[in-house]
């Protein structure tokens, strides 16, 4: 795999499983993925866009994401 930074294309990411989030509905197209890329990292695409870009976040990002999103956010988590 080449090395894995943030705004590269997606099918660039070798041997992976994208996961579409269940928010997604089952048609429309307006679906989200994402997949562990090691690391504690975790990548994130556009489903509309296989091939596109990928947003790359940290453990601690997608930590701080993840409480944001499921109203748990704590202040600070972004920060620094």
């Amino acid at each position: 795999m080449s090395r894995i930074r943030n705004g590269m294309r997606a099918s660039e990411l070798r041997g992976i499983t994208w996961v579409k989030s269940s928010w997604s509905g089952p048609t429309g197209g307006n679906c989200v993925e994402m997949t562990s890329v090691g690391g504690g990292m975790v990548a994130v695409r556009n489903s509309r866009y296989p091939a596109g870009p990928a947003l790359i976040f940290t453990a601690t990002e997608w930590d701080a994401f993840i409480h944001g999103v499921t109203g748990d956010e704590r202040p600070g988590d972004l920060t620094g």
